[in-house]
């Protein structure tokens, strides 16, 4: 059965006197709400989710039915409060039945990346030992190993909404019972989201009921999301990007998510320009629009119903925003992490335009600091770390209370990111303080030198690393991945530089790959083209 606590969760002691201290005397930690529960009474017939994958829709009153018979379902497997919940599925209706109905059940979701191999996964699953795992059948044979090497109890299959699949199955077997409700506060855990791991093996983020609910708050007023919003979401649900930017907050607000089961540019044009989906919100990483404005259909798809395109989770090239902004959508770009659920940093359209390349201002229910080395606040346009704090900041990570030290300053929380803050108050994310490079003394940020080999028009992709150098210590290397039936030298990008650039932030040699590795949300994995250039005895550059 399930265990009566999360004895894993303790929260750090300045934490809990933040979270207490702003309370009425007398008051405990503030409870946390059903939301579709809320809505089902308030508005049932409203649709809630549309599943183009498995061509299903779901009013509030359906799909809060749906949470209710896997509510029980859980209950009747020995699912209970504190208890995990894995996922290991493509995008579907699936993920908000799971979330809400663990929510329920004061059960704990874990979200797994498909992409990861058995050996991956088996860490994760270890890490957080579910009691349950929910799989995509495409996965079943990874399911089994699992279930084979860890301790799971219990496999669950999706077949794409099929009726005969176990889960659909299980749904209705338990359809009408009464799964029970949790009392729950702000302070229970809801997700375990672990981050990709780009050092180290990967740290399970814990995510909060109201970390969930600062973000629809701090991110739906300014994205003006509401009752009539109609969002697209292409980005993987097991990511914080594809579930809370901008789904939770549209379910928590009454609009309607429309969700595709993964990223395809000529699908996801067709979608946005159809006027019988509607959609009036987007939201992705730079990757996916950068490959939809290459694509032949992108100057005819009629992108006039979309009210907001956000974009975030890395530096966006300035060609990208300005060959949509030439199609009449303004990017609005935004800042946040797995570990701030994720909203920190909003670009309000109106600004769009006349503070391009930055990230916004924080948000209301945030804080945010640049620091420099010695913790000390920066001054405007000084480059610092980015430090963020608020009700949407993470208490730690799973089973890591070393990682968790190591990842806050008292109550701030250090972001890795290298950002400087201009005398307006906008801030701008200049790059991962891990993709920074020293030549000569100087520090070299690739997304600055990135911007401008973009504007190459051979250029369809491009990342640029620190390589080492005798001379120099380390030299940029730029690895380009071409449009077809194209080619480039190194003198053609060098000239290209030469007039953009100070000369240390020059790269010294280029590498043409076929594409650029990247993970599942799109971001580039610098890590592998550290691997293959750098770390596998290549050469050093001088």
């Amino acid at each position: 059965m399930g265990s009566e606590t999360t004895s894993e969760f303790v929260a750090r002691p300045d934490q809990v006197e933040s979270l207490t201290s702003s309370r009425p005397v007398g008051h405990g930690p503030v409870r946390a709400y059903d939301w579709i529960a809320g809505h089902a009474a308030q508005r049932p017939n409203k649709e809630a989710l549309r599943d183009l994958g498995s061509e299903r829709s779901f009013t509030y009153a359906e799909l809060d039915r749906r949470i209710d018979a896997l509510a029980a379902h859980l209950a009747s497997i020995g699912v209970g409060r504190g208890d995990r919940v894995g996922v290991l599925a493509h995008n579907g209706v699936e993920f908000f039945d799971i979330q809400f109905a663990c929510a329920r059940r004061g059960a704990i979701c874990v979200l797994l990346n498909w992409r990861l191999t058995v050996s991956e996964l088996e860490y994760i699953i270890n890490d957080s030992s579910p009691l349950l795992l929910v799989h995509d059948i495409t996965f079943a044979e990874s399911a089994e190993e699992l279930q084979r090497r860890c301790a799971i109890g219990e496999l669950l299959a999706i077949d794409g909404g099929a009726a005969d699949s176990p889960y659909e199955q299980a749904l209705a077997s338990a359809d009408g019972q009464d799964g029970g409700r949790a009392e729950l506060t702000h302070d229970d855990l809801i997700t375990i989201m672990y981050t990709s791991g780009t050092t180290g093996l990967p740290k399970g983020a814990m995510i909060t009921h109201g970390m969930n609910f600062w973000n629809a708050v701090n991110l739906g007023i300014p994205g003006g999301v509401g009752l009539d919003t109609v969002h697209l979401n292409i980005l993987p649900l097991f990511h914080t990007g594809g579930l809370n930017c901008y789904s939770n907050p549209v379910l928590h607000a009454g609009g309607t998510v429309v969700i595709l089961k993964t990223f395809e540019p000529e699908e996801t044009l067709r979608v946005l320009g159809d006027p019988a989906q509607g959609i009036t919100h987007f939201f992705a990483v730079p990757a996916p629009y950068q490959f939809m404005m290459q694509h032949p259909d992108f100057a005819d798809t009629d992108l006039s119903r979309l009210r907001v395109a956000g974009v975030g989770g890395a530096p966006c090239a300035l060609t990208i925003m300005e060959n949509w902004f030439e199609r009449g959508v303004s990017l609005t770009q935004g800042f946040g992490m797995t570990e701030t659920s994720p909203a920190c940093i909003f670009l309000d359209p109106g600004d769009a335009l006349r503070k391009i390349g930055s990230t916004g201002k924080v948000l209301l229910h945030t804080e945010a600091r640049i620091v420099n080395d010695a913790g000390d606040d920066c001054d405007a346009d000084e480059i610092g770390e980015l430090w963020v704090a608020g009700p949407n900041i993470t208490p730690g990570y799973w089973n890591r209370p070393d990682a968790t030290a190591d990842a806050f300053a008292g109550r701030w929380l250090k972001t890795g990111d290298a950002a400087r803050m201009d005398d307006e108050g906008f801030i701008f994310i200049v790059d991962r303080w891990k993709d920074m490079y020293i030549s000569g003394g100087e520090n070299v940020y690739p997304a600055e030198i990135e911007n401008v080999l973009y504007q190459l028009p051979e250029v369809a992709e491009a990342a640029i690393i620190g390589v080492p150098s005798d001379k120099w210590g380390e030299v940029g290397l730029a690895v380009l991945a071409l449009k077809p039936d194209t080619s480039i030298d190194r003198a053609t990008v060098i000239e290209h530089c030469v007039t953009r650039l100070a000369k240390f932030k020059i790269p010294n040699d280029i590498a043409i790959v076929d594409a650029l590795p990247r993970n599942a949300t799109g971001k580039v994995l610098k890590r592998e083209l550290r691997t293959q250039f750098v770390e596998a005895d290549a050469p050093k550059i001088s």
